[in-house]
């Protein structure tokens, strides 16, 4: 992680493959086909998001074989009890303001699609963690609006375009904490 406890790209796809399998089991190739096209989906091809070898997971006790042995053998592989305390790491890892690169995309993402297998208290906790993140970006564009509002050109109408677009996911975020 970064000194600021976000996620790295690695620790990202780790929390993509390990909520995956949390989920449910998956065969080895289709867990890595799963994986692969959800990160490109979102960010497009990066050497940054590579999938962490399966086996350097199972290696580290994360996943582990339900039958078969490995690739080789296209196994179903299912999360460890130590996979499941990484995954829940990984999920209440912070996320780096702005949100708007590709990375915090990714990450706030997979927190939105595993959500459901954190306990009631953690949702509420990453709920309010990524709508706080949301309030200090909007903060941000407005003194940004603020600053520039008297210059010709383009610069207010875009950033209008992004304060509309934060208020409206902080609305969002607004109604899922009211649903949990």
């Amino acid at each position: 992680m970064y000194r600021d406890n976000s996620l790295m790209p690695k620790e990202a796809v780790r929390l993509a493959v390990l909520g995956q399998i949390a989920q449910q089991p998956m065969r080895y190739a289709d867990l890595a086909a799963a994986v692969r096209h959800f990160t490109a989906r979102l960010v497009g091809p990066s050497l940054d998001l590579m999938a962490p070898s399966l086996e350097l997971l199972r290696y580290e006790g994360l996943v582990e074989a339900l039958d078969g042995s490995g690739m080789e053998d296209n196994a179903l592989l299912g999360v460890t009890e130590a996979g499941r305390r990484e995954f829940e790491t990984l999920m209440k890892a912070a996320v780096r303001a702005p949100s708007t690169d590709d990375l915090n995309k990714l990450v706030i993402t997979l927190k939105l699609r595993f959500l459901h297998l954190l306990e009631p208290a953690d949702r509420c906790d990453q709920i309010e963690q990524l709508a706080e993140l949301h309030e200090a970006e909007l903060a941000r564009l407005e003194d940004l609006r603020a600053r520039h509002a008297d210059e010709p050109g383009h610069l207010g109408a875009w950033l209008d375009h992004d304060i509309g677009q934060t208020r409206a996911r902080l609305a969002w975020f607004a109604d899922l904490a009211k649903s949990l």
